[in-house]
């Protein structure tokens, strides 16, 4: 028996010791980033963390926070949950976010919807370009056969168990794991109906800006893609940081670009008009 677990004390003591420690992956607190935007002040940072690789994250934004995911190394895979954080019963429709917008690659100006046809969240800028809104995320099954494990306890945690920790700190529950969107990592639909891949690695550095466009709960799973054909457990550190923001304006031109669009930013506004 070790000396921590044999005397209370010792192990208070180890415990204590470790105060400022730092590894690769863990949250700033507080909120600390010395590559903001010129225009944002560093009193607006809300959230600065770096999601592990097979790690997870969760926080509550409020309307208009910009929430920024960095690839760090080339190999990361983020894959989203999001809800209304009043009512979690509304939640991101990956259907309605393909059908509504005709389009089913996300990218700069595209949008995720809810269920009731509002705009949760707005992709603001992009340059990764690689996306997925027909696979969703893993499950302790397709790990076990994959890797010889998928408990969130072992080598090779799965998705659906990340969400479902990320969504247990709001009071939700595994009916509320609902099918996600994956940035970083794409699909693309063949002619024939094959779904090929997108995985990298690519590189380093790739960057997606998203805007709150309600109160949301959002969710973050950092585990490879379900789709990744490589034999080994493949995927790498994820930063993220979010900051203060306006509320989007009547003259926002992701707000104005399709009809559609708009109807879901009208549904969003007349939300707030209560």
């Amino acid at each position: 028996m070790t000396a921590t677990l044999a005397n209370p004390l010792a192990a208070r003591d180890h415990a204590r010791a470790m105060e400022g420690t730092r590894t690769e992956s863990m949250p700033v607190l507080p909120p600390v980033a010395d590559d903001l935007p010129a225009d944002v002040s560093p009193q607006d940072l809300l959230w600065e963390e770096t999601i592990a690789a097979g790690g997870y994250a969760t926080r509550r934004l409020s309307r208009g926070t910009r929430l920024r995911l960095v690839d760090l190394k080339g190999d990361a895979c983020a894959s989203l949950l999001v809800f209304n954080a009043e009512v979690p019963a509304e939640r991101l429709n990956v259907a309605d976010t393909v059908k509504v917008q005709w389009n089913a690659y996300l990218g700069a100006g595209k949008l995720l919807l809810s269920d009731m046809g509002r705009v949760l969240l707005s992709i603001l800028e992009d340059d990764a370009g690689t996306h997925d809104t027909f696979c969703g995320t893993s499950n302790a099954a397709t790990n076990a056969a994959k890797y010889g494990d998928g408990r969130n306890s072992g080598a090779h945690p799965n998705g659906r168990d990340r969400f479902l920790l990320g969504a247990a700190k709001h009071g939700l529950g595994r009916r509320d794991v609902h099918p996600c969107v994956t940035l970083f990592k794409g699909t693309r639909i063949e002619a024939d109906g094959t779904i090929t891949p997108q995985v990298g690695p690519f590189a380093p550095g790739r960057t997606v800006l998203l805007r709150a466009e309600m109160d949301v709960i959002v969710v973050i799973a950092n585990v490879p893609h379900v789709l990744d054909p490589r034999a080994d457990y493949a995927v790498t550190p994820l930063r993220v940081s979010a900051w203060r923001g306006p509320v989007t304006a009547e003259d926002d031109p992701v707000r104005n670009a399709t009809p559609e669009g708009l109807r879901a930013f009208k549904n969003v506004e007349d939300y707030f008009r209560r």
